[in-house]
């Protein structure tokens, strides 16, 4: 089986990067980048929330939702499998062009590479969950149904 790595959003693939400037609307708002609404969602309902939307890039608002002065939701390890579904589903359905790329990869394991993340991505050595790679395949089948 082929396998497409991506991180950096200037690269290949690197639409399927969170830091990928595709807007997307949820919760009646449009979110910048997928990012900006992954790390918002760490804090619901509060001024950081809407503060993080309004962040100037991805990378900004990675920093401020990483920010442990700011109250991270008690729930946040049981939902952030789900936030992240919820924010790459929206990407690649309100994108067709990003839906096609998606799609065109077929059956190809999609790995976020980097040292930098062992949860997201594969931690740079294969041993990271791959958990972002993981759910854009799930939604690449969702989207092929």
């Amino acid at each position: 089986m082929a396998t497409i790595h991506f991180y950096r959003a200037g690269d290949a693939y690197g639409c399927f990067s969170n830091f990928s400037r595709h807007p997307v609307t949820l919760k009646g708002k449009v979110w910048p980048t997928s990012e900006h609404y992954f790390q918002a969602q760490k804090f619901p309902g509060t001024h950081h929330e809407e503060e993080i939307r309004n962040a100037p890039g991805p990378g900004e608002a990675a920093r401020m939702g990483r920010q442990r002065s700011r109250p991270l939701r008690p729930d946040w390890e049981q939902v952030k499998d789900d936030i992240m579904r919820e924010v790459v589903r929206a990407k690649f359905t309100q994108h067709e062009d990003l839906k096609r790329n998606l799609l065109d990869t077929g059956d190809a394991e999609l790995v976020e590479h980097t040292t930098n993340d062992a949860y997201w991505a594969d931690g740079g050595d294969g041993s990271g969950v791959n958990m972002l790679g993981k759910i854009l395949m799930e939604i690449r089948e969702e989207l092929r149904r």
